[in-house]
């Protein structure tokens, strides 16, 4: 798996440290998949705008069947997070 840098949020510009704060885990973290986003803030905001959207918009599919299938894709192709 490639290693892509991020940045830490005592590093970040105001403006990704605004939004590193909209993404807060409840213990104060930030998942590696948002934060290797960090030097494109605009590519964050849409990779959190298709998450929101494919888990919680309208569908013909239950937010259980839904996370489902994320797993199982996740299972197959051996993805940690």
């Amino acid at each position: 798996m490639p290693w892509i840098d991020f940045i830490e949020e005592d590093q970040a510009d105001d403006e990704l440290r605004s939004l590193y704060e909209t993404v807060k885990n409840p213990d104060g973290g930030i998942d590696h998949i948002l934060k290797i986003h960090g030097p494109n803030p605009p590519a964050m905001t849409a990779h959190i705008e298709l998450y929101r959207t494919l888990m919680f918009g309208k569908s013909p599919l239950s937010r259980r069947q839904r996370e489902t299938i994320a797993l199982v894709v996740a299972s197959a192709i051996d993805c940690h997070y």
